[in-house]
């Protein structure tokens, strides 16, 4: 029995996990739409059960030319507004927030996106919010637009 793991089976060892990597990279690169798609119909479903009558409508690809917030951006139905879902850590459970975010880059409105986040968001420091939102605002679309003029 051979006790020396030799250069051989090191490289065999890395290919493996260089593979594993690489298929995990170009699946989660593929899924993204799909991803994008499931988050819209899940805010949207978020909405109706709060009887609110605001709608996201399409997906915003990621412009890929800075490293951005890990979210989605939005279109709004019947505005010119778009909306930021990403999800805050509290208390070891992800919450949902959706930003409204208007045509000059600001946000208009942090808004909580199910029922534990509705319960959850009075407690979040406000602290931690105006460091999502300064972040919302400096990556949104209408900021960076405006920054490649």
């Amino acid at each position: 029995m051979k006790k020396n793991f030799d250069i051989k089976d090191a490289a065999i060892l890395f290919g493996w996990i260089t593979g594993l990597l690489f298929l995990i990279a170009l699946i989660w690169v593929l899924t993204q739409p799909l991803l994008a798609h499931n988050v819209l119909r899940a805010v949207n479903g978020s909405f109706i059960a709060a009887g609110d009558s605001r709608r996201v409508s399409g997906y915003i690809k990621n412009s890929g030319k800075k490293t951005e917030l890990f979210g989605y951006w939005y279109t709004m139905y019947n505005s010119t507004d778009k909306m930021f879902v990403f999800a805050v850590f509290r208390d070891g459970i992800l919450v949902p927030l959706g930003a409204v975010v208007s045509d000059n880059g600001r946000v208009d409105d942090v808004i909580p996106l199910s029922a534990h986040a509705v319960q959850v968001f009075d407690k979040l420091p406000q602290s931690v919010i105006q460091i999502y939102v300064a972040r919302i605002e400096s990556s949104s679309p209408a900021y960076t637009e405006g920054k490649n003029q």
